[in-house]
């Protein structure tokens, strides 16, 4: 506690460097902070565009579907799958789908497509695909009066068939059981721009697919949406299904090669804002041994009536841990207002991005404990690092040196 006290009189008694020294850890606190909100902020918006644009958080499949895609690979006994799904609380919503080739027609031009079967009702629940219709309506999954089902094309595809909302859409493929699959839709909605990867895609409604690939119930997968994204990996352990032939895969599984794209990024960012801070400490490093030259013949004095070397070291560790805290807490109320801004409202963004036919024209941050606590606790250590060096020179002061110094 003396030594507690000591080290509050001495900050007081110090109050132009001290205050020098406090704006600077908590301007590069404020930096760090800011910086890591908008990178978390920027990484959790394009990983939430990835996850409800179509992978879901969380997928089931059939074996290794996922990386050798077969029509035949498929998920059956449907119904029991889905009433142990329906018993997770964790679970917003799951979708089944089916996925294909085909050749699209229109009036006198084809052109290769993919088709991408979904449930109307459910997809909604786990992806944005009711909202990615720009043209048009969205499709149902009752025949017309002439027994066509509707179908949904992306803009790549509309353009270079020369479709719109109305037209014929005649599809050709190959359906499980080997025979040639062929049938004609309307179109009821233009999905995304010309720029959208789903350009040259063909939605059909999930009954609409498995009659026209021959595939009775079955689907190739059921995309998952949960609570918390962040407990996918967790969910996706806990997740006991009866049935061993099914895979489940989180979204870091199903898209790796951007997972550690964003990861590098991240690493990066996190690399660079060290570097910053870790220049501010130089600073403060310089400040700290610059008040111990200025206060020899204070422990000199402080050695001449019976003070430990250690007891200086700690002296002078505890002054700056405790400035550092200082400059932390008014960091963190100065920053905090700052960053619900920009989690809540965002910047504006000069151009609109289309990312899947999403427009997002905010960049975002993020308001959690980890954007502020991971950076307090980095420059807290940080600061009681840097102050080891001008303590073990404080503590190898000679009271004689030291009193007879000016």
């Amino acid at each position: 506690m003396l030594l507690l006290r000591l080290a509050l009189r001495n900050l007081l008694r110090q109050k132009r460097r001290t205050i020098l020294t406090g704006l600077s850890m908590t301007g590069g606190y404020m930096l760090f902070v800011f910086s890591m909100s908008l990178v978390e902020g920027s990484w959790g918006n394009l990983i939430e565009l990835f996850t409800l644009d179509h992978t879901g958080h969380v997928q089931i499949y059939r074996d290794d579907y996922l990386d050798h895609p077969k029509l035949f690979k498929t998920i059956q006994k449907r119904q029991a799958l889905e009433a142990e799904l329906s018993l997770r609380e964790e679970i917003i919503g799951f979708a089944p789908r089916i996925y294909s080739a085909a050749l699209a027609y229109g009036d006198d031009k084809t052109s290769p497509a993919r088709i991408i079967a979904v449930d109307p009702v459910q997809e909604p629940t786990v992806s944005r695909l009711f909202e990615k219709v720009l043209t048009g309506s969205y499709f149902s999954s009752q025949a017309n009066e002439n027994g066509y089902f509707q179908a949904m094309i992306g803009q790549g595809l509309a353009t270079k068939l020369s479709l719109s909302v109305g037209s014929e859409l005649v599809l050709i493929s190959q359906g499980a059981d080997g025979s040639i699959a062929n049938d004609i839709f309307i179109v009821s909605g233009i999905v995304g721009n010309k720029n959208s990867f789903n350009k040259m895609t063909v939605y059909l409604p999930l009954n609409a697919a498995q009659e026209f690939l021959t595939l009775s119930d079955d689907v190739h997968e059921y995309a998952l949406r949960l609570h918390y994204p962040d407990d996918n990996t967790e969910f996706a352990q806990s997740l006991d299904l009866q049935n061993q032939n099914l895979t489940i895969s989180t979204w870091q599984e199903v898209e790796a090669t951007f997972y550690r794209t964003m990861l590098s990024d991240k690493q990066g960012n996190q690399f660079m804002m060290v570097l910053v801070v870790f220049l501010v400490f130089i600073a403060v490093l310089n400040t700290v041994l610059m008040t111990v030259l200025e206060r020899t013949r204070e422990f000199g004095v402080l050695r001449a009536i019976g003070c430990r070397p250690f007891e200086l070291v700690k002296l002078i560790f505890m002054e700056t841990t405790l400035l550092a805290c200082f400059s932390v807490v008014l960091g963190l109320i100065l920053i905090a207002p700052v960053i619900y801004w920009f989690t809540v409202v965002g910047l504006k963004m000069a151009m609109a991005v289309d990312m899947g036919g999403i427009l997002f024209d905010s960049m975002k941050g993020e308001f959690s404990s980890y954007v502020f606590f991971a950076p307090m606790i980095f420059i807290i250590l940080a600061a009681g690092i840097i102050s080891i060096p001008p303590g073990i020179r404080a503590a190898r002061i000679q009271p004689r040196d030291a009193l007879g110094s000016h």
